[in-house]
Parts: C-alpha cells; structure tokens; sequence
C-alpha cells in the first residue's frame, strides 16, 4: 500500500510521522511523497492556535479532494475535537494522541502484541517532509497548566522515553545518514523526571554512546535550566543554539500567564549562556495581547525584547483556545489591536535579529544543506544552516544535500545569507 504522510505544527509533530514512516516501512509500505499517489494518508494535526486547528483541517480536506479514500487524522486537533474530524470527508479512522503509538499495527489491523517488527534505519520521509535533520522524540505530554496553552490538555501527562530507546532511535537515524539529530518533546526540559534522571544526562549518554556529529535541542522552558547547564557545551558537537520561549517580557502578564519565570531570571539565564557558549543563537517565542495586556504591560514587553536581544522567533497573536484558563479572563483584547502589538513586536525581532547576522559577515561556518535545487548553467542552489542556526544559501557544482560544508558568509539578504563554499 502506498502510503502519505503530513503534518502541521512543531518538530514532535515531524517526529511522530517519521516514526510512523519506519513503522509503516517494516510492515512493507512505501511512503508516497504526495496524496495524489497514495492510498491511505496519515495527518498529524495541531491545535497550538485557531489557525493551526484551521489549517489541520484543509489539510484533511486537500488529501480527501486529491482522491485517498482512507484517511487517518491523529495529533491534538483530533484528540481535542475528535467528532468533528470524523466527519470531515474520507477520514476513516480518528486516532487520539493517548494512542497515537499504536496508530501503525491498528490501522494495518495488525495485533498489537505482534507489531514487534524489526526497527529500519531512518529515511527521509519524500516530498515537503524530506529533512536532513532527524526529529527525535523522547518526551511527550506536559504537566505545566501554562493558562494560554491547550496542548497540555491535547498531549496529557509528561511522560519520558526510556534512555536506551532514545539511543536506539538515534543509532538509527544516524546508520540512515543523518549528520545532525534534534531532540523534541511537548516540555523537553522535563525529560527524566520520572526515570530519576534530568535532561543533562540524557544529552551526556548521547554525546557519550553515539557518533553523533551534530546534537541540537528543540525548545527549553527557562525553568527547567540553571546556569551549570550550559556548560554541556564544552562538547562541540552540541549545537550552540537554544530556543527559549519567553511570551511576555512584563512579570504582570507573565503571572497571569502562570509561566514558572521572571524577567529577571530569564535575563540572568541568557547572561549565563552568552558568557559560556560561543556565537550562541537565541531565539523565543512571543504571546501579543494576552488578555488584560495593558499599554504599560505590553510596553514592558517591547523594552525586554529590545534589551535581550534576541537572534530572531516567532509572535503569535494570543488565541484563545478550548479548556484553557485565560478564555474565562476578564480584559480580552480585541482583534486588530492583537494584530497591531503583533506586528510591533516582530518588527523588533526582526531588528535584533538583523543585527545578530551582521556578526557573522565575512565568518566561515559550517553548514548542513537541507535543500538542493537544479539552478541551471550555475549548478545547484543550496540552503542550510549553521550550528547556531543561521540560514545559508550557496551555488555548488553539484548537489550537496545532507552534506556539511565550511562556508564563508558574504552577506545576508532578507534573512538568509549568500555564502561562498571554502
């Protein structure tokens, strides 16, 4: 059977179909790089914000009008609204996140207690999906009530992969290729709470029991780091760049928001970690127009952005979400004033940002090219990034994807950088 796989949403989300990819592989599946070839399509939906529950659902609906007839929705949009995604067109089987690991042998109709198929190397999942970097999961669920976030409700409980199925599944990418591995989950910090381990042990066993070349962690709430953490860096093969979302630069906004963090302790993480890892990138993520965000409130906001700095991230207009403690507040913010303060607050990123790439004008980085695309007499055109995430661009005689190369970085137009293979 042929087989399509999509997602919409986080790096879990791209994890989670690469190891239903695997699993459909050994059960003797070929996976289809677009719905118009395949016979069964899989959906990991997200349900993060009301766009991405919208765009979760015309996904759906593409794949049903492309022609697959058997269709599987699964992730947090469908645990969160499973009748509505049974009725939308040709989805036949509606799996929840609580049985999302299963999905494989029961939508095969294979018993469960059997589906104890040899594990296969890791391939690129074809079409949009076709990464170089491996997602891998090891921590799923999240046991913060974060009032703006619905995925703690989608995901349920944390809950944390054991460390030698962890070093397997990176044993695998890495026997597939794969020269860089990025480490996801719903709260990745959490990793180990339950195994009476910490995240720090589980990046030391890798660093320590695998070949891995290039190690990247996704995501990080500031809670869950100190400032010793920082010196897993020492090892080169970690990649200096953290992800830190902070959503509100007022202590005000972030109480409200029941965030575990100060500015003042996120501001003392971020000096630690400048001071320790060299030409570290950090980037966040932004919350515009909580509710009961005030002038003065979002004004505390802009001045921490402007002061940390940031090496770019993402801002999301606040949107209210089913379950959640901040839909029941007092003080919502209207639309296009959401709209507004959102757009201000990209505009600093965006500055800051700017600035952080200006650093590196005239540097030789390495790079691991993602994507390679036939550029005619000139050869091939290339894009990747470098370890503290900056995206390159570069012509080379001959396709480069999945290879890593020293490049010197001449200059950066509209975020990306033209660069010079040395």
């Amino acid at each position: 059977m042929k087989i399509f796989l999509d997602t919409v949403g986080c790096r879990l989300n791209q994890a989670e179909i690469e190891s239903m990819s695997r699993q459909f592989r050994a059960a003797g599946h070929e996976i289809v790089a677009s719905a118009d070839h395949a016979d069964m399509a899989v959906v990991n939906t997200c349900a993060v914000t009301t766009q991405a529950a919208s765009d979760s659902r015309g996904k759906l609906r593409s794949i049903a009008r492309a022609g697959v007839n058997e269709i599987v929705a699964t992730g947090c949009w469908t645990s969160i609204q499973p009748k509505e995604a049974a009725l939308l067109p040709n989805v036949k089987y509606v799996v929840t996140n609580e049985k999302k690991d299963l999905l494989v042998p029961e939508v095969l109709g294979m018993p469960k207690e059997s589906f104890d198929l040899e594990p296969l190397e890791r391939v690129p999942i074809p079409g949009i999906h076709r990464r170089t970097r491996a997602f891998i999961k090891v921590q799923d669920g999240c046991d913060n009530r974060c009032a703006f976030c619905v995925t703690a409700i989608a995901r349920g409980a944390a809950r944390s992969r054991p460390l030698g199925d962890v070093v397997q599944d990176v044993n695998f990418a890495l026997a597939g290729g794969s020269k860089e591995i990025v480490l996801t989950g719903v709260h990745l910090g959490s990793w180990g709470y339950e195994l009476n381990s910490r995240l720090r042990g589980l990046v030391e066993a890798l660093l320590r029991e695998t070949d891995v070349r290039r190690l990247r962690l996704s995501s990080l709430e500031p809670w869950d780091l100190d400032e010793g953490f920082f010196s897993l860096w020492s090892d080169s093969r970690l990649m200096p760049h953290l992800h830190l979302p902070l959503q509100s630069g007022s202590d005000s906004t972030l109480k409200r928001m029941a965030r575990k963090t100060t500015t003042e302790s996120f501001r003392k993480l971020i000096l630690a970690a400048r001071s320790v890892i060299p030409d570290v990138s950090i980037t966040t993520d932004l919350i515009a127009g909580f509710p009961g965000e005030t002038d003065e409130e979002f004004s505390q906001t802009l001045d921490f952005v402007n002061e940390m700095q940031f090496s770019g991230g993402h801002v999301f207009s606040y949107s209210p979400r089913p379950g959640t403690g901040a839909t029941r507040m007092k003080g919502q913010i209207k639309p296009e004033l959401r709209k507004r303060r959102n757009r201000i607050l990209q505009e600093a990123l965006e500055e800051s940002a700017k600035s952080h790439r200006e650093r590196f004008i005239g540097r030789t980085m390495s790079v691991l090219w993602e994507s390679t695309t036939e550029y005619g007499e000139y050869g091939w055109r290339m894009e990747g990034w470098t370890g503290n995430y900056l995206r390159v661009g570069a012509v080379a005689p001959s396709p480069r994807w999945n290879e890593v190369d020293n490049v010197r970085l001449d200059d950066a137009d509209d975020g990306v950088f033209r660069g010079e293979i040395v």
